[in-house]
């Protein structure tokens, strides 16, 4: 059995962690999709289908953002081989902030907003969200903008966050992105050091 050296080292999260990842991934891009895309469609029964699926995404966000914190509570996150530097180190725990904080005050908002006009909130028709709100003009205005400002807060905030996994890829050529995609060879391409 070869042992690795350090420089040889890369550690990933596990599975588990991997899949959750990209699964979030999927379905918050699917779910911002298709928001921008309901906002674009006249009142009608397309409208109403396309934001039938984007609450049901949100859910599923929400659930599995609450499953994510969960697990990082109880497991952390691996050891980089090499650590980051204090203030990529830094940028790094902020922006993953902001994208937690963001994932759960997305569905939150998007929740209010449609609870507090009226509408019926569920996961693909499966499960409904009970209305703890009741129907408010003043909530469902509020909410509404708030869900409108988190979205172009949280593709701010994924914009950040895969500049920086470009970055880490084809610039420093570290494992940043290797923890997320084994498979990925950050010094395929590179000159041998």
């Amino acid at each position: 059995m070869k042992s690795q050296s350090a420089s040889q080292f890369v550690a990933v999260y596990n599975p588990f962690f991997r899949t959750l990842h990209w699964l979030m991934a999927l379905v918050i891009f699917a779910a911002l999709g298709l928001g921008v895309w309901a906002t674009l469609l006249p009142k009608g029964e397309m409208r109403s289908d396309v934001l039938f699926v984007h609450k049901s995404l949100g859910v599923a966000a929400l659930m599995l953002i609450v499953i994510r914190i969960v697990a990082r509570l109880v497991a952390g996150s691996p050891p980089y081989a090499v650590p980051l530097g204090r203030l990529t180190r830094a940028g790094s725990h902020a922006v993953h902030v902001l994208l937690y904080a963001l994932m759960i005050a997305m569905p939150v908002s998007g929740y209010l907003t449609s609870s507090a006009g009226g509408h019926d909130v569920s996961f693909f028709g499966l499960i409904s969200l009970p209305n703890v709100v009741g129907e408010s003009k003043a909530i469902d205005a509020g909410a509404s903008q708030a869900h409108f400002v988190f979205a172009w807060a949280i593709g701010a905030a994924l914009f950040l966050h895969l500049a920086a996994v470009v970055w880490h890829a084809r610039v420093k050529r570290d494992e940043v992105l290797t923890r997320m995609w084994p498979r990925f060879q950050p010094y395929a391409s590179a000159k041998p050091r």
